[in-house]
């Protein structure tokens, strides 16, 4: 989940115009907390996960399993005790993309000690009983990462129709009523990326092959409202989907730390980032997609092409002219660069960036390695904007920061503290896959925060 700014979601024609507001007023944002904070010591270890949930309809007489869009109404029940008394929850609850998915975490930050690395799993399981006390008559949560009927005609309960012209994804197999409607960012995400980019999303996955597969595997969606766009983006022999919800619509596990200042956090982004291929690897759990078995068992590429908001310019295809920059990956991909003195060495592949940008945080007094990060972060446009969002306090708001800092989906997220906020500096850990079962999940996560402490201790 990114920045939920409450307000009146902008279109992407109105958000256009204030593109450079946004970046310029969020560099200075950048600026003001940076200079705040950047000599803060002495933060101890807290950390925390984050597990996200699907809701799923059973029927045995019908033997049909199809999504439940109740995450709205059951999410309001869930916050119920933190409203009430936020300091005594055992779990926090948040919203996602999908109006079957909830974000579950624990209510406190766990810390160092060898107790706290106990009760992960415990926390876990005490979550998913939560969400099982407001369940209706054959709903089940699971933690999983697809759902693989997802876009397979009717796949959600109550059923849902597609809107191939209208609406904000224009899907042939994703109804824009499957989109969580108790937050207008999920929509206003999924309408601009499609009209930043003047095309829906395409998304191919290659089919798995075997002996009764035909071939060429080339589908035919005339009968689903195809105006033509569909057959031109689909790739033979692949699995061909068109809207965010293929990608947003995934679950997955986070893991966020607090280091003890900034310099920690920096290290811990790099040491952790040549980690997120082999986590992404070992947690691997999604390899049937729109009810195709695929060549592919994580959801990343999926999600990745599901948020890519490039131009034609962007992607190489046509002369620069309205853009700036030609861009080789989607806002949501790997990391681009290491961030401490030790990493700077392999920083090997070409960095674009913007170097207006650049240059204003290097005279701010901004090192080489971070401004270069913050200004490569801040070639993309703001693809969610509210009316009420427009101008703020740069010296005391983050929400322009915060607003193109969220939407770079990478594999590692360095994290500055908030304004007025007892939080230090932090990252996030998003390569996994999300587990079937609360053991495997609590597994993943104490890994990694134990791997932190050897980092921290080795300076390695």
């Amino acid at each position: 989940m990114g920045l939920l700014s409450e307000g009146s979601p902008l279109s992407w024609e109105e958000t256009k115009k204030y593109a450079d507001h946004v970046r310029q007023h969020g560099i200075i944002q950048f600026i003001h907390m940076y200079n705040k904070l950047k000599d803060r010591q002495g933060d101890t270890l807290r950390w925390g996960d984050e597990v996200e949930y699907m809701l799923v309809k059973l029927d045995a007489e019908e033997r049909t399993a199809l999504v439940s869009l109740r995450a709205n109404e059951i999410l309001k029940k869930l916050q119920e005790k933190e409203t009430v008394n936020p300091s005594e929850v055992k779990s926090l609850w948040r919203p996602e993309y999908a109006n079957y998915m909830v974000e579950g975490t624990p209510g406190k930050p766990y810390g160092g000690l060898m107790a706290h690395f106990n009760v992960v799993e415990a926390n876990m399981k005490a979550r998913r009983e939560e969400v099982k006390e407001l369940l209706g008559p054959g709903e089940v949560v699971l933690s999983i990462t697809s759902f693989p009927r997802l876009g397979c005609g009717n796949f959600t309960y109550p059923s849902c129709k597609t809107t191939p012209k209208d609406g904000a994804t224009h899907s042939l197999f994703f109804p824009d009523d499957a989109i969580f409607p108790g937050h207008p960012r999920f929509k206003t995400l999924s309408r601009n990326v499609r009209e930043r980019r003047g095309q829906k999303v395409i998304i191919n996955i290659p089919i798995y092959r075997d002996t009764n597969t035909r071939s060429p595997f080339v589908e035919d969606f005339e009968a689903l409202g195809d105006d033509g766009e569909a057959r031109r983006a689909a790739k033979p022999d692949h699995v061909y989907m068109d809207a965010m919800g293929f990608g947003m619509g995934c679950s997955c596990l986070q893991v966020t730390f607090q280091a003890c200042n900034i310099k920690e956090a920096r290290l811990l982004y790099d040491q952790l980032a040549t980690l997120c291929p082999i986590a992404l690897a070992l947690s691997a759990a999604s390899p049937v997609h729109r009810g195709y078995l695929t060549d592919s068992d994580c959801r990343w590429n999926i999600i990745a092409a599901s948020v890519d908001d490039r131009t034609a310019e962007e992607l190489g295809q046509e002369p620069l002219k309205d853009c700036k920059f030609r861009i080789n990956k989607s806002r949501y991909d790997s990391i681009d660069s290491y961030l401490s003195p030790m990493g700077e060495k392999y920083n090997d592949i070409e960095m674009i960036y913007d170097q207006e940008l650049y240059g204003q945080l290097r005279e701010a007094g901004i090192d080489h390695l971070l401004a270069q990060h913050i200004a490569h972060l801040f070639i993309r446009d703001p693809i969610s904007l509210f009316s009420e969002k427009i101008h703020q306090d740069d010296e005391h708001d983050s929400d322009h920061f915060e607003n193109i800092q969220s939407t770079n989906w990478q594999t590692m997220r360095f994290k500055p503290p908030p304004p007025n906020s007892k939080i230090g500096w932090r990252v996030e850990f998003r390569p996994c896959e999300i587990q079937m079962t609360d053991f495997e999940n609590a597994a993943f996560v104490v890994f990694v925060v134990l791997l932190t402490r050897e980092i921290g201790r080795a300076h390695v």
